[in-house]
This record gives C-alpha cells, sequence and structure tokens, in this order.
C-alpha cells in the first residue's frame, strides 16, 4: 500500500474495528433533515456511491441526500420506519447484496413501501466493481497502490491456488483491516463512467 493511501482515500469516513456502528451514528446526525435518504449495507458501499456522484460532478450534501451505511441488512425495516411515511418522510432508495435481497424485500413490504429505487448487486458490490473493471484493470490498480505481491501470495496460497481470478480478488478486497474500503474508491473511479455496474449507476440515477 502506499504510504498515503490510508490517510488520503478515505478521509472523511470512519475506519476501524467500530467503523460500522461508528458511521452509522455520523450519518444518522445527517439523515433526519435530509430529502433523500440513501440505505446501503455497509461503509464500503457508501464510498462508491459517494465515490460515483463526485465523479458525475453531484453533491449530495448539497442536494440533501444523505447515504445511511446500515450496518447490514438486518437493520433495514428499522430506518425504512424512521424514514419513511411513519418517520421524516424523506424520498428513500437503497443497494444490497443478492443475499439480503430478501430481507429488504420483506422491510420495504412491511412499510408499504414501493420497491422502486432499491437495487441488488449480483453477489455483493465488490463483485460488481471487478466484472465491470475486468481482472486486469484490477490488477493494474492492485500494482498502482502497492497491493500486488500481497494479491499473488493470496492467489498462491493452496486454499485459492487455481481458482477463478474475480474469486481470488473479492477474497482479497474482504481480507485487512482498510482494502475493501480502500478499493471501493480505487476500482469506482478506475471504471469507466460508461462501465459503471448497473445497480449502483440505477442507484444514483434514481435520486
Amino acid at each position: 500500500m502506499r504510504a498515503d493511501d490510508g490517510e488520503g482515500l478515505l478521509v472523511g469516513y470512519v475506519t476501524g474495528p467500530a467503523a460500522a456502528t461508528e458511521a452509522t451514528v455520523m450519518a444518522l446526525a445527517r439523515a433526519d433533515a435530509a430529502r433523500t435518504v440513501v440505505l446501503v449495507e455497509g461503509v464500503s458501499d457508501q464510498i462508491a456511491v459517494e465515490t460515483l456522484a463526485g465523479r458525475r460532478g453531484r453533491d449530495l450534501a448539497a442536494e440533501g441526500i444523505v447515504v445511511l451505511p446500515i450496518g447490514g441488512a438486518h437493520g433495514v425495516a428499522r430506518y425504512l420506519r424512521r424514514f419513511g411515511p411513519e418517520g421524516t418522510c424523506a424520498r428513500l432508495a437503497g443497494l444490497c447484496d443478492a443475499g439480503e435481497a430478501h430481507i429488504v424485500s420483506r422491510g420495504l413490504a412491511a412499510a408499504g413501501l414501493d420497491p422502486a429505487g432499491f437495487f441488488v448487486c449480483t453477489e455483493d458490490l465488490e463483485d460488481e466493481l471487478i466484472r465491470a473493471a475486468g481482472p486486469a484493470r484490477v490488477t493494474e490498480v492492485l500494482a498502482a497502490h502497492g497491493d500486488l505481491h500481497a494479491f499473488r501470495t493470496i492467489q498462491r496460497q493452496p486454499a485459492w491456488r487455481g481458482k477463478d481470478e474475480a474469486a481470488q480478488l473479492r477474497r482479497f478486497f474482504g481480507a485487512g483491516a482498510q482494502r475493501k474500503l480502500r478499493y471501493a474508491r480505487l476500482l469506482t473511479e478506475a471504471i469507466s463512467l460508461d462501465r459503471i455496474p448497473q445497480p449502483l449507476d440505477a442507484l444514483l440515477s434514481a435520486v
């Protein structure tokens, strides 16, 4: 990792062991007055959405839009109530992993909300970003940020040797304290705007 990556890439975001909880608290402080609340599972999703917005010249805060990482899909019903018709009456949108789509659907149905504006990633957002960029481009980004050697080490491990490279990359991004967060931004920046993953692209277009 380049020496300036951690501080520079993640400035303004919560990191560390308590990141999931603290990020939710920080976003909630702004969300109660928001016109639109975008519910995402974690901080890496928040980073990707906000990074893409910046690339498109949008200032979400100025537009009254808050991206709220909720610490996993199981808490979605609570936030749908808080910000839906029973709460602040904000416009709601969201992004979730395929494995949690049924939880989000159930929460929307219970709250009587239209699922329009909520989008599902194939597997997860990391999978979407890797496929959109392509493994060759991803390894270029790894090399540029000093992580290619560490990735090659994982590829040589018996459990991962010979596996699909996209699966190896997902495993790599899931390991390490800040790696998933850093590459949520780096990959979103590296993908050309005409190849942005459909769920991420659709979400930002919907708000």
